[in-house]
């Protein structure tokens, strides 16, 4: 009885593709050019280091000093966060 393997996912090639960050961005990522994939990691990296998730409502994020001209406000959900970045990316 033979098991059908299944196939690797393979990752999209739109994600995978080095993606420049804006100023804004790269105070707090870096300046280098990285997938989507990995920005949003370097983001939460950030984040959590800064321990800047609201402790009432985890998905908030509260932001600092850095964050704060990148989310053009002081407190925004785990859910906009992907909208903000995008346009900080090219």
């Amino acid at each position: 009885m033979a098991t059908a393997k299944k196939a690797a996912r393979k990752p999209n090639a739109a994600f995978m593709k080095p993606l420049t960050p804006s100023p804004t961005l790269a105070a707090v990522i870096g300046s280098e050019a990285v997938p989507r994939t990995e920005v949003t990691k370097k983001i939460w990296d950030y984040i959590k280091k800064h321990n800047l998730q609201d402790p009432a409502n985890k998905r908030n994020i509260n932001a600092d000093d850095k964050l704060r001209p990148l989310f053009g406000k002081d407190q925004v959900s785990m859910f906009e966060l992907t909208k903000i970045v995008s346009g900080h990316l090219s």
